[in-house]
Order: structure tokens, then sequence, then C-alpha cells
């Protein structure tokens, strides 16, 4: 799709290359996020940065989480 920043994976590739995928994706999500946020808190929109407070942290730790899988 024209809208994500994430790639879709061709086939089925090997486990380390999917956790790859993974973290990319999760960094790509954080990245977004961080864009935004400076939208919602110069709208004083305190619900969407709390949302993406929320949801920054739980992809930073996932993303985290999941490389410490590939050392």
């Amino acid at each position: 799709s024209k809208l994500t920043s994430i790639p879709e994976a061709e086939g089925v590739p090997p486990a380390a290359q999917m956790i790859q995928h993974l973290v990319e994706g999760h960094e790509a999500v954080v990245r977004t996020a961080r864009k935004v946020f400076p939208i919602a808190e110069n709208a004083s929109d305190e619900a969407s940065c709390d949302l993406l407070t929320q949801r920054i942290q739980l992809h930073e730790k996932t993303a985290w989480m999941l490389r410490s899988l590939t050392e």
C-alpha cells in the first residue's frame, strides 16, 4: 500500500530475518508516532499525546526485546 512505511516480506524468510523485519516494523511505528506527537501536543490534545506516549514505549520495548534475540 502507498500509505505504509513497513514493507511486506516476500515469501517465508528465515527466522532471523523475520525477527529483523519485526524490529524494523516496530522502529518504523516509533518513528511515525514521534513525528505525530508534536502535532497532537501543539493542538493541546492530551489524550492523543498520552496514547502516542504509550504506543512509543510499547514498540520501543518490543523492538528491544526482539533485538535481544539476535545478539
